[in-house]
């Protein structure tokens, strides 16, 4: 589950830990891009105008950026719009709140579309094209991380939100013992033909354990692992009941815990709030950002610090990766 915005820059990510190199990733020619690393993170500019055409493409998930020239102009209308009321009637239609609203979504529609982005099929569009770049850069990094140390052999793995399996699958390549769980049946039942699919044929010496999965939304987690990895799923929480959840999370994990989620910055709360005047055709979910020194606040209170940190940006995508482990 993920996110998006509209930006003019090629991938960045911003780091100040060496572990942060990129994979180069397995898709089409047409989006190379190139990776840089440097220790101080920074905003990607604002791009020039999308057209008309482009917005088209875009569903009530993608923020939509028109142009440094449009911003001001765009933002001032804002105050004209009724978001939080659509959200509302979503709620409504449902019948119960946010998390109803995310179920209901990743198991009609939203499967759909998020299956299509995760999944290696050319019937995607542009925008989503380039959002499945972002987020395999992301699993990318995260799967190097977790390398870094050592063999993932016998080490234990929750993959909290697994979506269709794209982290879980490889960490069970690399011998982990995972236990994926996703809010979406759907996805789960897909992330679960994925694995038997792939995982069937072995991975050279390492015999591949099929990981668990499970219908669960993130409160009902329970046990016990090595490393918890929780990514593009805190966009769905309120930082108020994130703070509660990156505590849950970081209850289940013994050594590591690592976390993506959409930045909030002022630049980027503008691109979220103007995405927000191109719902699109499809219904989706309400999109939090979180600003970094909240989440780090989070983490601190329950006695985590972060390690390691790092900012991936594509043109649709966007996502602040951290490491954390008992301060």
């Amino acid at each position: 589950m993920s996110y998006s915005v509209s930006l003019s820059s090629p991938i960045r990510f911003h780091t100040n830990s060496r572990f942060f190199s990129t994979f180069p990733p397995k898709l089409p020619n047409k989006l190379k891009t190139t990776v840089t690393t440097t220790t101080v993170a920074a905003i990607p500019p604002l791009s020039t105008a999308t057209s008309v055409t482009d917005l088209s493409v875009l569903d009530s998930t993608t923020v939509a950026l028109i142009g440094g020239g449009s911003v001001a102009a765009l933002a001032a209308v804002l105050s004209f719009t009724d978001p939080e009321r659509r959200r509302r009637l979503q709620a409504e239609e449902v019948g119960g709140g946010d998390k109803e609203v995310v179920r209901n979504y990743f198991n009609n529609s939203g499967f759909q579309r998020w299956k299509k982005i995760y999944g290696e099929t050319d019937d995607v569009n542009k925008v989503q094209l380039d959002i499945r770049l972002g987020h395999s850069k992301t699993v990318e990094n995260v799967m190097k991380m977790l390398t870094h140390d050592g063999s993932l052999n016998g080490v234990t793995v929750c993959d909290a939100g697994c979506g269709t399996g794209c982290l879980s699958i490889p960490l069970a390549k690399e011998g982990a013992v995972v236990s994926a769980s996703d809010i979406s049946a759907a996805m789960v039942a897909e992330a679960e033909k994925q694995a038997k699919e792939q995982l069937t044929a072995g991975n050279g010496d390492i015999a591949p354990v099929m990981p668990k999965f499970e219908v669960k939304d993130l409160e009902s987690l329970d046990g016990k692992y090595d490393t918890v990895v929780c990514l593009d799923v805190l966009i769905h929480y309120p930082q108020n009941k994130a703070d509660g959840m990156i505590a849950h999370l970081a209850s289940l994990a013994e050594s590591r815990l690592i976390l993506s989620f959409a930045p909030k910055t002022f630049y980027y709360d503008l691109l979220k709030r103007i995405g927000e005047l191109f719902p699109g055709p499809s219904k989706a979910t309400r999109a939090y950002l979180h600003a970094e020194a909240d989440v780090e606040r989070a983490l601190n209170k329950v006695g985590w610090k972060i390690r390691k940190r790092g900012l991936i940006t594509t043109q649709f995508y966007f996502a602040r990766l951290v490491e954390a482990v008992p301060a």
